[in-house]
């Protein structure tokens, strides 16, 4: 019940993730890899469009962390 009550008086989000887990590091690394594979394929205008996704998905996490 506790549990709850942190979550009722806005203490805990539903969404908190384990930043400190292996398997929360193994995506970040995985997604970091695919991020520089991608930036070295595509063309300037497409970095370009991908710099401005990338940059609205970490100011996202920013809001939701």
């Amino acid at each position: 019940m506790r549990i709850l009550g942190e979550f009722w008086y806005g203490n805990i989000e539903p969404i908190e993730y384990d930043t400190s887990s292996k398997e929360y590091k193994k995506l970040q690394e995985l997604n970091s890899r695919n991020e520089e594979k991608l930036r070295v394929a595509i063309t300037n205008e497409q970095k370009e469009l991908f710099e401005k996704y990338t940059d609205c998905v970490r100011g996202y996490q920013t809001i939701t962390d």
